[in-house]
């Protein structure tokens, strides 16, 4: 969620001049259904199409959409979006960390990213008969 709300601030920054944010409590968000009851792979495949979308976004910004602002009610001075960007790419690795961490001290495998993967047969697709 913390990604999703930043993605919306940075076009908010870009749309509007200095707007202030509306702050959300990430604990109770936390603790919602659609939180505790979905599949992680479902939050995952959210958090990819968010970046790669953000990536697209950042991809078509000039120097100066950077130094665009916008206040957070909870911080004295206005966030430029290249702090926030900083801040948001140090949070996913900070995550990344905590996760890869748990993994190789639980044991679990993990898949190799899909660059890396070999193609393995195709199923073939089942087809009805009349």
């Amino acid at each position: 969620d913390s990604h999703m709300n930043a993605f919306i601030r940075f076009k908010l920054a870009l749309t509007e001049d200095v707007p202030t944010i509306k702050p959300y409590d990430e604990k109770r968000w936390a603790e919602l259904a659609d939180v505790r009851k979905t599949p992680v792979e479902v939050s995952l495949a959210l958090l990819g199409a968010i970046h790669e979308r953000w990536v697209n976004l950042l991809k078509s910004l000039g120097p100066g959409d950077f130094a665009r602002t916008f206040i957070h009610p909870e911080h004295q001075a206005p966030l430029t979006l290249e702090k926030t960007l900083a801040l948001y790419a140090w949070h996913g690795a900070h995550h990344t960390a905590h996760v890869t961490s748990l993994s190789d001290r639980m044991g679990w495998k993990t898949p190799k990213p899909r660059a890396e993967r070999k193609p393995g047969p195709r199923k073939a697709k089942r087809t009805r008969r009349a």
